[in-house]
């Protein structure tokens, strides 16, 4: 009995030891710094020493050494109190200077209580806060408790973080901490709150927590989360409590291999969930909402923590997730996302566009997908601002509370004034600039971007009669608004055919019967003139097959229209997923991946100076009634290096999930950038799924890392479109993924060329409708560097003036290679590449 006893005890001892190492993350930070600034001892917080502001003292610089304590003041009850008892003050600027051993992103935890001193009252001071490439608080001043906490990705080997008073005043602080973040906490990709774009860079941004909620559950505090955070409860942010019922399971949460732990938020938060009080009224139909306070002009990273622990089976909880006015994740479902797991800890990561409202609201709904009963979860919140592009964080500071402080009458009262003045400035300005702008408009009314480079041309504008233009002048596409409105039924909503950056696509016929595709710039785009004129320069310029033709532009009444070609089958990208379309056979999409290439290396190739188009992807790569495919949107298209120079230095653009990392990194522009977005279109086509998937795992959502994983395994067949399985020959497939892998070269110069990939797609192409007899390199991983002479030795002639011209292009060696037809391989390039 005893020896029985003696185990048992053990084992509880083993449980509850068990259960205490939950309480503390197996992170250990490389860097952790912790003072209680103007403290003549340590304190504790918690398992935190925070070490005396004296014993600190070598990281201060500063030249001044003023302490002072909370005596006779009433020291409010929270996990901090301990050091919220003694400040340091700061009547110049002065610097703390810390030693950073492992670079990385690290916390900047800063604790304020302004309290009554002798000779120093902290209610009064106002200070900046600042390290050496961001602005954390600016002009900062404080009644109440606060803490802030951001979060820096320090590159140096040490991080300063300067406290300068405003004005007169003075600086200070009671607490001060450095502690390194774990690497995977916070990845570089999000998705975007308004597609179709996704954020890509998150490294390189400064954060500050904004909120960090934990919805249907009580305040968890930073003793018992592993990375030292405060969660506090929703029930202040929420527009309507009465909608919203709290839930609780928190032994069931699970965290699943691979994918969230608790360093990304403690089981206390996962355990606890607000959802629908829709007591499985089938006909319950709203949403629960909640709304947190922002500062306009930054963009904001929010964190999503989902775990379904209301769910009795798989697949019974169907829901939509709505941030502002963007279904996020329409008809979300956590266990089909978690592989039909109940009661796994997932999160989705979003940025939000700059905003120009004061709050950000998320809301929680039902989906009528399955018969579903309405119901909806959410369990936990984080915002983060994102820093603007002066690497400023500053802005008004809002207080992690949902209670809104009362006004003060005095800054009412200056800030009325003020705004009366600003405003009768503002109209002052507006009259001068429209005045001028008008004149500007009057001198010169038209923008006629192109000179026909010495060719007699006969203009291809549809919306008037054609013209004959001599060498030296320019084309006329110019199309009046009337008939654009009559060709789009003035503007008809239904009418709507797509949106992008630039604005909305509406479908149009004019007066002769032609279908055009008409692309209205929205005013409040991030795309603008640039892109406007970009667009008519080039496509006034190039007339080829499988390049999308411009007909027109209109720039009257402060418009920016551009009108094209028609094309009847819409976009690549709506072929492969996401819409009703059937299936593409595997000879379909190596055609349309053919076309694509030939229009890509034509832009390459084609003209005097390379053009690169800088936003190649699925979604402009559009086909014709008998899916041809075009490329399009050539809004941030740019011309090529010089003979002499290997690369164009430009700002990066381009598409989340398709752009080149080394463009991003070294912001250097090449031919070879439009070839590693062509290789992600190569494997959006054989998996037929989006680049960028936030909903899946975190090791499959971006598309290109994953498919590459799988290829380098040597088992790319796993991964494949399902509607393509079984029906793709193996050698068509290796080809496949081996062109594929090599576009995705870290390294530019290690990418084939767009005539390379366009000679192994036509090779693919051959291997899927035959063997191929006596090839004499099966097992390569390329047939680049042999064939390349003959792609590009060549040169156009004849007259290329009309739609139906041919362009003739001469091969400087045989025929045949590898047993394979030159003129069977390169048939529709020798029929018509280039015009």
């Amino acid at each position: 009995m005893g020896f029985g006893g003696f185990k048992l005890s053990s084992f509880f001892l083993f449980c509850i030891l068990l259960l205490l190492s939950s309480c503390y993350s197996q992170f250990s930070p490389a860097d952790q710094y912790s003072i209680d600034c103007g403290s003549p001892t340590n304190s504790t917080v918690g398992s935190r020493v925070f070490l005396s502001d004296n014993l600190a003292s070598g990281y201060l610089t500063t030249p001044q050494n003023v302490l002072v304590d909370a005596s006779g003041n009433s020291i409010p009850s929270s996990e901090y109190s301990q050091l919220y008892q003694t400040a340091r003050i700061f009547s110049q600027a002065s610097t703390y200077s810390f030693k950073i051993s492992q670079p990385g992103r690290h916390w900047i935890r800063l604790y304020f209580y302004p309290f009554s001193a002798s000779n120093y009252d902290l209610k009064t001071a106002t200070f900046s806060v600042s390290t050496r490439e961001h602005s954390l608080l600016s002009d900062f001043n404080s009644d109440r408790e606060t803490v802030k906490e951001y979060s820096v990705n320090v590159t140096s080997g040490d991080l300063e973080i300067t406290f300068t008073p405003s004005g007169g005043s003075f600086a200070f602080v009671n607490g001060l901490e450095v502690v390194s973040v774990p690497d995977p906490l916070i990845g570089n990709d999000a998705a975007s709150v308004t597609p179709p774009t996704n954020f890509h860079g998150l490294l390189n941004q400064a954060l500050e927590t904004v909120a960090r909620v934990n919805m249907g559950g009580p305040t968890v505090t930073s003793r018992n989360d592993s990375l030292w955070r405060t969660w506090v409860p929703d029930r202040g942010f929420l527009k309507n409590p009465n909608l919203a019922t709290n839930v609780s399971n928190t032994n069931a949460v699970r965290y699943p291999r691979g994918g969230a732990t608790e360093d990304d938020a403690p089981r206390s938060v996962y355990g606890t969930a607000a959802r629908m009080a829709s007591d499985n009224d089938p006909k319950s139909n709203f949403n629960v909402t909640w709304e947190f306070p922002v500062d306009r002009g930054f963009q904001y990273l929010i964190r999503l923590h989902f775990c379904d622990i209301v769910s009795e089976a798989p697949n019974q909880l169907y829901f939509n997730v709505y941030i502002q006015d963007s279904n996020v994740l329409p008809d979300f479902d956590l266990t089909t996302r978690l592989g039909g797991n109940l009661a796994t800890a997932t999160y989705s990561d979003f940025v939000t566009s700059s905003m120009n409202t004061d709050q950000i609201r998320i809301s929680i709904g039902p989906s009528t997908v399955n018969n579903a009963l309405p119901n909806a979860i959410l369990n936990g919140v984080e915002i983060m601002k994102m820093n603007n592009s002066d690497g400023s964080l500053s802005g008004k500071d809002i207080p992690l509370s949902s209670k809104k402080s009362k006004s003060n009458v005095g800054v009412i009262a200056g800030v009325v004034v003020g705004v009366v003045i600003a405003l009768v400035l503002i109209l002052v300005l507006f009259f001068v600039h429209k005045r001028k702008k008008q004149e500007r408009l009057n001198q010169s009314k038209i923008w006629i971007p192109l000179s026909t480079n010495g060719l007699s041309q006969t203009m291809g504008s549809k919306c008037s009669n054609g013209t004959t233009i001599s060498a030296g002048s320019n084309f006329n596409y110019r199309c009046p608004f009337a008939a654009i409105q009559e060709a789009t039924n003035n503007f008809d909503e239904s009418w709507v055919i797509g949106i992008g950056g630039f604005g909305k696509v509406y479908k149009g016929v004019l007066s002769d019967g032609t279908k055009v595709a008409v692309k209205r710039g929205n005013p409040k785009s991030q795309q603008g003139l640039a892109e406007f004129q970009t667009e008519i320069e080039m496509l006034s310029q190039f007339r080829h097959r499988h390049l999308v033709s411009l007909i027109g532009y209109c720039d009257e009444k402060n418009e920016m229209i551009l009108i094209y070609e028609y094309m009847e089958n819409g976009t690549l990208k709506s072929h492969l997923y996401g819409s009703n379309f059937p299936s593409m056979s595997w000879k379909q999409r190596l055609e349309i991946c053919i076309g694509a290439a030939r229009g890509l290396h034509y832009l390459h190739t084609g003209y005097s100076k390379a053009v690169i188009h800088r936003d190649v992807k699925s979604a402009n790569i559009l086909l014709d009634e008998n899916l041809m495919a075009k490329v399009a949107d050539f809004g941030l298209s740019k011309t090529g290096p010089e003979i002499d120079q290997t690369h164009v230095s430009t700002a990066v653009k381009g598409s989340f999930g398709y752009l080149d990392p080394e463009y991003f990194r070294r912001q250097q522009l090449t031919e070879k950038s439009d070839v590693y977005s062509y290789g992600v279109v190569l494997f959006e086509v054989l998996c037929a799924r989006p680049v960028i998937d936030p909903s899946l795992p975190r090791e499959k959502v971006n598309l290109a890392e994953w498919a590459m994983k799988w290829q380098k395994n040597g088992q790319l067949d796993q991964i494949i479109d399902v509607t393509l399985k079984g029906k793709i020959r193996p050698d068509s497939l290796r080809k496949f993924g081996e062109t594929a892998e090599k576009c995705l070269s870290d390294f530019g110069v290690d990418r084939p060329s767009m005539g390379d990939v366009l000679w192994n797609l036509e090779y693919v192409l051959q291997l899927q409708e035959a063997v191929l007899p006596n090839d004499p390199d099966e097992n390569s991983t390329n047939v680049i560097g042999e064939l390349s002479p003959q792609i590009h030795d060549f040169h156009t002639s004849g007259d290329e003036n009309t739609s139906t011209g041919t362009g003739q292009f001469e091969m400087s060696s045989g025929d045949d290679i590898s047993g394979v037809s030159m003129s069977k391989v390169f048939s529709q390039l020798v029929k018509s590449e280039g015009r």
